[in-house]
């Protein structure tokens, strides 16, 4: 329910304006994303491969803060959603396709960097076309991958691979196949959950918070393992929900 705003008031009494300090809060978290972005190419030119995908999940978390710091704040500008774009290209779009090249499609030739090109580019068309979209799509879901999800399917799939000692020749050609698949999946019309229909402020059952729990040590016991498993589902969720909604129209 919106209200109408009282009139301005003139007087010398009028209310303190907030501090623009302030607005450097959610900038932050941007810009410390774009770092881990950043340190993630740095490490994967490096050789460092472990450490740049662990990078990319960092950046994820901090991805995730900086627009609930935004809002939390009453402190979201233009600038910062661009800004925010631009530190998603690098840290989703860029530094992932990088990485993946770096580690496992050196010697495939045209084959490696043309993979890494497809992700690259399907990232920068996700971020542009979620960019026009912003106050007329539906927020209960995304049109295609997000490019934070493309980025976790290849820094988890590379994670667990170093975990569990496999080199990136070994796994060459599924690495490719996947870099693809994530590229054209954020490009595509399927839908994804937004999850922004879910009530973080309102009441919840003891039992959920049981269930935070519990998820969250699981995370921390296996996170590699864990963390490719929980984004691979929800990459899979799309076309999933896509057949069935196809089948039961037909039907």
């Amino acid at each position: 329910m919106t209200t109408e705003s009282p009139e301005p008031n003139t007087t010398d009494e009028a209310a303190p304006k907030r501090p623009r300090g302030i607005y450097l809060l959610p900038n932050l978290f941007t810009t410390a994303a774009l770092f881990s972005g950043f340190y993630a190419v740095l490490a994967s030119m490096d050789g460092n491969f472990e450490k740049a995908a662990i990078a990319i999940f960092v950046a994820m978390i901090l991805d995730g803060l900086d627009g609930r710091v935004a809002r939390a704040t009453n402190t979201q500008t233009s600038f910062g959603a661009e800004y925010d774009s631009l530190s998603d290209m690098i840290a989703f779009g860029l530094a992932p396709s990088i990485m993946m090249y770096e580690w496992a499609m050196t010697d495939l030739g045209k084959l490696g960097w043309l993979a890494a090109f497809i992700y690259t580019t399907g990232a920068a068309l996700r971020l542009a076309r979620f960019n026009t979209q912003i106050g007329t799509a539906d927020k209960r879901f995304f049109v295609g991958l997000p490019s934070p999800s493309a980025a976790a399917i290849l820094a988890g799939a590379l994670w667990v691979s170093v975990d569990n000692g496999l080199s990136g020749h070994e796994v060459a050609w599924i690495m490719v196949i996947l870099t693809i698949s994530a590229g054209l999946l954020m490009v595509s019309n399927i839908l994804f959950s937004s999850f922004k229909q879910i009530d973080l402020k309102g009441k919840v059952p003891f039992i959920t918070i049981v269930g935070l729990m519990i998820a969250g040590a699981i995370v921390v016991s296996e996170p590699p393992i864990v963390l490719f498993g929980v984004f691979m589902l929800y990459v899979a969720s799309g076309p999933v929900l896509a057949a069935w909604r196809w089948i039961k129209k037909r039907s």
